[in-house]
């Protein structure tokens, strides 16, 4: 009886700790600042418990020999998701093999914010793996956003789709006369297409043309793609052009990415 009310007792101490854990994060939240020592440790802290919370279901398919009728619809969800993973991590390793101008770091995905869903997630990798605040983050399918704040064991990755005024990308239009530069700016999660602002009203865009990343700056390194012109508008003075960019990423499925580091020298 002792020991049933004993183990109780510890059950419900962890529980609270989680939750402590879980309360002091939320209440860290805020992208606009810098981390304090204790929040970065704290991040570290859940990055762990994540780790031990899913590896019951990561470890599932190593249970040979064991009937598992009873987690059958588990098992079929776990097994579909690990199928997309493996293609997923297996483009980033083809991807690995064109990188050669940078040190890239492959980093999975830890959690995200349903709050914020298209404008940051964690991943595995953080100052231990040489990760740095700035540095750009990509898929085979193009560029998703930057390292926004680094903890030893994890990183916060700002997407490309951010609501954030401040947060803007220089990209460059590849068109038939030459290159255009302009800004990315906004996502509409509707169409799931990025805008392009302050294009000149001259500039001779074509729909498909392609987008990348202009090197201008100090965010992103130049070439990175992004995706290609689906939309064209001209604002009611008509002074300038507003692009609509679809891109091949569907930022509602991200699994794993690449974290471009220094230029190799």
């Amino acid at each position: 009886m002792y020991l049933k009310k004993e183990k109780k007792n510890n059950t419900i101490k962890i529980i609270l700790l989680v939750i402590l854990v879980i309360i002091l994060l939320l209440a860290s939240l805020q992208l606009s600042r810098k981390q304090t020592g204790v929040e970065s440790i704290l991040k570290d802290v859940s990055v762990t418990i994540n780790k031990v919370i899913m590896f019951p279901f990561t470890s599932l398919n190593k249970e040979k020999g064991k009937d598992q009728s009873e987690s059958y619809l588990i098992q079929k969800n776990v097994n579909t998701s690990l199928e997309e993973e493996i293609q997923e991590l297996k483009e980033v390793l083809e991807l690995n093999k064109t990188l050669t101008e940078y040190d890239i770091e492959n980093a999975t995905i830890l959690s995200r914010n349903k709050s914020y869903w298209f404008q940051n997630l964690t991943v595995d990798k953080g100052k231990k793996d040489g990760i740095k605040e700035g540095m750009a983050v990509i898929t085979k399918k193009g560029l998703i956003g930057k390292v926004s704040r680094v903890t030893n064991h994890s990183s916060e990755i700002k997407l490309i789709t951010a609501d954030d005024i401040n947060y803007k990308v220089s990209i460059a239009i590849k068109t038939k006369a030459g290159e255009n530069y302009a800004i990315l700016n906004g996502y509409d999660k509707k169409t799931g297409r990025l805008k392009v602002v302050g294009v000149d009203k001259n500039a001779q865009v074509e729909k498909g043309n392609a987008i990348v990343t202009s090197g201008l700056g100090v965010l992103f390194p130049g070439g990175i793609y992004i995706g290609v012109v689906e939309g064209i508008e001209s604002d009611k003075y008509n002074l300038s052009k507003t692009l609509y960019i679809k891109t091949e990423q569907d930022f509602n499925e991200i699994h794993y990415v690449t974290i471009l580091k220094e230029k190799v020298k």
